[in-house]
């Protein structure tokens, strides 16, 4: 009997990733390549859609020969993807409209400002369960709508489509300009700031308010179904999934039930929670989101936290600093000295997400004294990702009924062993890693496998979860809240920088 698989396509914020899955939850075979970021001007972060596509035409026919199986040996596709990236293309044509704008792009971060005044916070949490942020896609349409010429008049005579990343390769998957399907998930629809969050419907009064027309928006899917069949690299597979990496993840880990939580560790960090079949509104800096939605089934909501800055944090020490040479180097760096010597960093590139929501916010080094060396700013970026979580999970202790007793993490941070024992210090929880740390990729996998019906329930996936890791809290009570305030006062410096303006240059004559 010939073997079968599940394939998933991982659309990361670095790279796009082909990996094919076996039935238990195995990871066969992976190809990926990596795609160039683009930084414009400053706080500008921009990919280009057609080198992603390019990219994903590369790396599924390499994940096959990998793996020596042929298409016919594929039973379902699940996409994940980075969330919030925007994409604006032409409809007859398939060419992009520009650059995509990133998700950690902050170039809308004067809209936000107008949005916090007029009409305020409760409108947007009412309708799609999101704060006013440089965050989320529709301030992105609306910009580029205010600074394209013409753009927004071709947009309501439907020539324009919109898309996150998962729309844009579904839509060239099945064919394209040449009938391909534009479509998108709950998942990535809610962090739109556009689809109503009780009705998983793009909302009325939202699009009035942002103007944008309807048109130009992909049909909104549950996040398990048959979509349709691919066309481009593996004709006659059906795509069946489609989620936002982070809820992928959630689903990887197989965090099913309310009360379960994960974070994943990549170029931010990202903390969900399982909340049940009901919507909780957050009273603390977190998202009110949708975990996922398996065919017509009521859909399972989330409380998240997003972090900006995790793991991008590592790169700009490596390759803005020059202080290592790749990035696992750094948790040999850190072991060199014994503590951060006093030293914190805010890495507040992007402002700071959760549960602060501050755009203004930059990021700033505390504590440098002739006394630090490499091996303490080692230390301090990796400890930066700890107490961020930190942060996020005080958050969701408040809003929620059930306090967190357990961690369980993913992604390509959690190989820091150091980062990981950190992270369980300051929680004050055990930490514990899956067997898979692709569950991004297995997330979207799992959901295409049950739609397929290479999975028959939930309960199998389950059992195929097994634990590889597992860190428990080590640190005095009391140097752990003294150090938590030490982070607290260098977050204060963050939100307290102002830049002042430029003198002008004096007239040549002066």
């Amino acid at each position: 009997m010939v073997e079968r698989h599940v394939m998933s396509i991982d659309q990361g914020t670095n790279s796009t990733r082909c990996i094919l899955f076996d039935h238990r939850g195995r990871l066969v075979s992976v190809a990926q390549r990596e795609h160039q970021q683009h930084f414009p001007r400053p706080g500008w972060v921009e990919h280009d859609a057609v080198e992603i596509w390019q990219n994903l035409r590369r790396v599924v026919p390499e994940s096959l020969a990998a793996a020596g199986v042929d298409p016919g040996q594929v039973s379902a596709i699940g996409l994940a993807n980075q969330r919030e990236t925007t994409v604006l293309w032409d409809r007859r044509t398939g060419a992009p409209l520009g650059r995509a704008i990133v998700w950690q792009d902050t170039r809308t971060a004067p809209l936000v400002e107008e949005l916090a005044r007029r009409p305020g916070e409760d409108f947007f949490l009412d309708r799609c369960g999101l704060p006013p942020s440089t965050y989320f896609s529709a301030l992105r349409v609306r910009w580029l709508f205010d600074h394209v010429k013409g753009l927004e008049q071709r947009a309501r005579d439907g020539e324009v489509l919109f898309g996150t990343m998962e729309t844009w390769l579904v839509w060239n998957l099945t064919g394209g300009a040449d009938g391909g399907l534009h479509i998108t998930d709950v998942t990535n629809a809610g962090r739109t700031m556009l689809m109503n969050i009780r009705t998983l419907t793009w909302d009325e009064d939202l699009l009035a308010f942002f103007g944008v027309p309807r048109i130009m928006l992909p049909e909104i899917r549950s996040s398990a179904e048959l979509y349709g069949d691919a066309r481009a690299l593996l004709p006659g597979v059906g795509i069946t999934a489609a989620l936002g990496d982070q809820q992928a993840a959630l689903f990887g880990q197989t965090c099913f039930s309310p009360g379960e939580a994960k974070c994943t560790y990549g170029t931010g960090s990202f903390l969900l929670l399982n909340t049940g079949t009901e919507p909780v509104r957050s009273r603390h800096g977190l998202l009110t989101t949708v975990a996922y939605q398996i065919g017509d089934q009521k859909p399972v909501y989330a409380l998240e936290g997003s972090i900006a800055v995790t793991g991008a944090l590592v790169q700009w020490f490596r390759d803005r600093l020059g202080l290592i040479s790749s990035a696992p180097e750094i948790e040999t760096l850190a072991r060199t000295v014994e503590d951060n010597g006093g030293c914190y960093i805010v890495p507040a590139f992007s402002g700071l997400f959760a549960p602060r929501w501050r755009s203004d916010a930059r990021g700033v080094i505390v504590g440098l004294t002739s006394y630090i060396t490499k091996g303490h700013l080692a230390r301090a970026v990796l400890e930066a990702t700890g107490w961020q979580t930190r942060e996020v999970v005080d958050a969701m202790n408040a809003d929620s009924s059930v306090p967190l007793r357990e961690l369980k993490v993913d992604g390509g941070m959690t190989a820091d062993n150091l980062l990981m024992q950190f992270v369980a210090d300051v929680l004050d929880v055990p930490v514990v890693r899956p067997m898979v740390a692709e569950t991004v990729s297995l997330g979207a996998a799992y959901a295409a496998g049950l739609v397929a019906g290479y999975w028959s329930d939930l309960e199998v996936l389950r059992r195929n979860w097994h634990r590889a890791g597992q860190w428990l809290p080590d640190m005095d009570p009391a140097h752990r809240a003294a150090e938590y305030e030490n982070w607290q006062r260098a977050v204060e410096r963050s939100l307290g920088w102002v830049r002042q303006p430029r003198p002008a240059d004096p007239p040549p004559d002066a």
